[in-house]
Order: C-alpha cells, then sequence, then structure tokens
C-alpha cells in the first residue's frame, strides 16, 4: 500500500515538473522578444516566478524525494542510475530556468528568443530517456 501511494505521488509530481519545465521556456521566448511592452514584461514576470516558485520548485522537490524512496523497492539497478543521471540533468536545467527567470526580473536577460527556442527542447529530450529507461529497463 505505502509502495503504491508513494508510486502514485511520485507520477503526479513528475507530471507537475515537467510540464513546468516545458513551459517556463515557451514564456522565455514569448518574453525575450525585444518589442514587448512594459506591461507585458511584468506579467510574464508574474507567470515565471509563480510557475517556477509555486508549482515547479514543489513538484521537483516531491520528484526526487518519492524517487529517492522508491529505490528501497527497486534497488538501485544500472537502468535506474542511468535515469537518475538524465534527472539530475533536468534539475540542472531546472535550476537554470531559475536563473534564467531572475535574469528577467531584473530586466537583465540577454538571451534571445531563439536561444530559448532551443533550449526548451532538453526537457523533452532528457523526459524521452528517462521514459525509456524506466519502460526498457535496459541492462537487466
Amino acid at each position: 500500500m505505502i509502495f503504491t501511494i508513494i508510486k502514485t505521488l511520485h507520477i503526479i509530481s513528475v507530471i507537475a515538473w515537467m510540464a513546468g519545465l516545458l513551459y517556463l521556456p515557451r514564456i522565455f521566448v514569448y518574453h525575450a522578444d525585444p518589442i514587448i511592452n512594459k506591461e507585458t514584461s511584468s506579467t510574464f514576470k508574474t507567470m515565471e516566478k509563480k510557475l517556477y516558485l509555486f508549482i515547479m520548485t514543489p513538484a521537483a522537490i516531491l520528484t526526487w524525494l518519492t524517487g529517492i524512496s522508491l529505490i528501497h523497492y527497486f534497488g538501485l539497478e544500472t537502468w535506474l542510475m542511468l535515469k537518475i543521471l538524465f534527472v539530475l540533468g533536468l534539475s540542472i536545467f531546472h535550476f537554470y530556468c531559475g536563473k534564467w527567470m531572475k535574469l528577467f526580473a531584473k530586466d537583465l536577460n540577454t538571451n534571445s528568443a531563439q536561444f530559448f527556442r532551443i533550449y526548451n527542447e532538453v526537457p523533452t529530450d532528457l523526459m524521452i530517456f528517462i521514459v525509456i529507461f524506466l519502460v526498457f529497463k535496459p541492462f537487466l
């Protein structure tokens, strides 16, 4: 029963975190547009801050806590260590999103919309590898 609860919380938190990791860089794409006005920029800043602080970060923390708890049930197999490596990549990307958010908040962003379009693909690519390792469990 406890395994099922932890697994359920893990899945829900992963979905929430991934939604934020996919959406926040997309907001950055529009926020980086040099022709937006001050009011629109202010709206983006509010959206970015709330998404990052109130959805993404708690979801990331819960993802890690429940994921570490699940190691007890799965053991530390090779496929799981590789999956954790990709999740670590998502975490690094998460922190970069926080850095970019803070630069936007201070009107100090120097990255282009094209930069964020490219970086918007990073969480998708990492997610694909994570799902492959989870489903196929290679190296067993």
